[in-house]
């Protein structure tokens, strides 16, 4: 699958380390040129040296951010045709307890990131009437939820929305607008947060037997980038190993 990004330019956003950091890598060995965009500096910096790409810390909750990791990316390489907005946090608290600063802290990193990344690489990819947006959305929100993700699911429902109203208004110039959905993925902080007993009976329910890396979903990001997407807008990948499909806990068949 070499070459499937030849010489596009892609700016990740959230791609320092986890599914970001796996979609800046897929990107990379398909041939893209990479600008990562974070708050982890000392993360960042070092993967986007690994990829002979460039680094610019941003908060993507700031207009100025947003704006300033697209110019970065223009600046250095002269376009922009990939934008991925990965960046997002997910605290866990019950909506009785969520304060108002919490639950507007969520929405400004996951929601109205989403809507200032797209606003800030929507000119440049106006002018040269090609571009590609993909965002990070999740099964959580609009399909499941958990006790504790209130804040969390209704940004993730509220970027699917956003989806598909900005591939409508951005369809005349070329510009693709899709999200990935991932399930449970054993990323660094999954693995630092969760414990075994927690990561084994999860992959006990999702029918493929186990949760997903951030390769599984770098490689959705890869296609809905790609040219052979140019069809598709509006829409959402779900990588999940097939999670949302039981209607109850005893779902295994035995193949014997």
């Amino acid at each position: 699958m070499t070459g499937r990004l030849k010489d596009r330019v892609a700016l990740v956003i959230g791609g320092a380390r986890g599914i970001g950091g796996a979609i800046a890598d897929r990107f990379t060995s398909a041939g893209a040129k990479i600008a990562l965009a974070d708050v982890e500096e000392e993360a960042g910096e070092a993967r986007a040296s690994a990829l002979d790409g460039i680094f610019v810390r941003t908060d993507i909750s700031r207009p100025e951010d947003a704006e300033g990791a697209v110019a970065a990316t223009v600046t250095y390489y002269g376009r922009i045709d990939i934008l991925v907005q990965n960046a997002g946090i997910y605290p866990w608290t019950l909506i009785e307890n969520i304060s108002p600063e919490e639950w507007d802290q969520v929405f400004a990193v996951n929601m109205r990131g989403t809507f200032l990344a797209a606003r800030a690489a929507l000119p440049h990819m106006k002018a040269q009437r090609y571009g590609r947006m993909v965002f990070t959305s999740s099964i959580t929100g609009p399909h499941v939820t958990s006790p504790g993700h209130g804040h969390y699911s209704a940004t993730k429902a509220g970027i699917n929305g956003f989806i598909r109203a900005a591939a409508l208004e951005f369809a005349g110039y070329g510009i693709t607008v899709n999200g990935v959905e991932p399930g449970n993925i054993l990323t660094e902080g999954m693995k630092a947060h969760r414990s075994e007993t927690f990561i084994r009976h999860m992959a006990e329910s999702i029918p493929l037997g186990r949760l997903g890396t951030p390769e599984d979903v770098a490689n959705a990001f890869l296609f809905l980038a790609s040219d052979e997407a140019a069809y598709i807008t509006g829409t959402t990948i779900v990588v999940d190993g097939g999670q949302l499909l039981p209607e109850g806990n005893d779902f295994r068949i035995n193949p014997e």
